[in-house]
C-alpha cells in the first residue's frame, strides 16, 4: 500500500517544485522554450509529419508556442488535451490550429473549445509530449495530482508497438530533476525527458 508519509512527501514535493518553477524569470522562460524547441526539432521522430499531442505552458511550465509554430511551419498535426466531458478523471485531444476556438477548465488551463469534428482518437496520435512537476532519476513523473496523464499514458508502450498508441516524452526545466521520486503503483515512467540543457533516457520506462 502507498503509505500516507509517502503521499505526504509527494505533496512537498509537488509544492516545492511547483513554486521553484513559477519564480523563474521571464527571460529564463523563454530562453528555455527555445533551447527545448532546438532539442526537440532534432528528434528523429520529428524529421516526417506527425501527429502530436503538446499543452499550453500553465503554473511555470515551460513555454511550448515557439515549438508549436515551428512544428506547425514543418507540416505537423498539433492536438492539445481538455478535459472529457463525460469520462471525470481522462482527457480528449482536439486539434490545434491558430484559429481553435479556446476556453478555461475549471482549473484555469487554455484548453480547446469541444468540437467533435476536431477529435484527434489516441490510437492516431505519434508522439505525446507531457508537461510534469518533478522527474527523477530513473525516468519517473510527478504531475499536478490529476493523475489524467497517468491514465492516458497506461499501457503506452504495448499500444505503441502495435502501432495504435503515441510515444511519450515529458518536457521540464532543468530545475525539476530530483534524485528520487516516491512512487505510487499507478505512476507510469517516461522512457524520455527533454530539459533545456539535456536529454535524459531510459529505454525499459513502461515495461511490463
Amino acid at each position: 500500500m502507498f503509505q500516507e508519509s509517502a503521499l505526504s512527501s509527494r505533496h512537498q514535493f509537488r509544492h516545492r517544485l511547483r513554486t521553484l518553477r513559477r519564480s523563474l524569470s521571464h527571460d529564463q522562460q523563454n530562453q528555455a522554450a527555445l533551447a527545448l524547441k532546438d532539442r526537440l526539432l532534432m528528434l528523429p521522430r520529428l524529421s516526417q509529419p506527425r501527429h502530436i499531442a503538446l499543452y499550453l505552458p500553465f503554473d511555470g511550465e515551460p513555454d511550448t508556442q515557439p515549438l508549436i509554430h515551428a512544428l506547425w511551419q514543418r507540416g505537423h498535426r498539433i492536438a492539445l488535451p481538455r478535459l472529457h466531458p463525460f469520462s471525470p478523471g481522462h482527457l480528449l485531444f482536439l486539434e490545434y490550429t491558430p484559429d481553435t476556438p479556446m476556453c478555461h477548465n475549471r482549473f484555469g488551463i487554455a484548453e480547446p473549445r469541444l468540437d467533435v469534428t476536431r477529435i484527434i482518437p489516441l490510437a492516431r496520435l505519434d508522439l505525446i509530449l507531457t508537461p510534469l512537476v518533478a522527474f527523477d532519476r530513473r525516468g519517473h513523473r510527478l504531475g499536478m495530482g490529476g493523475g489524467f496523464y497517468d491514465r492516458t499514458l497506461q499501457g503506452w508502450q504495448q499500444r505503441h508497438c502495435l502501432g495504435a498508441g503515441p510515444y511519450p516524452i515529458g518536457l521540464a526545466h532543468d530545475c525539476q530533476r530530483v534524485a528520487a521520486l516516491p512512487v505510487a503503483a499507478w505512476d507510469v515512467p517516461l522512457p524520455e525527458i527533454i530539459t533545456p540543457q539535456a536529454h535524459y533516457r531510459w529505454p525499459d520506462a513502461g515495461a511490463a
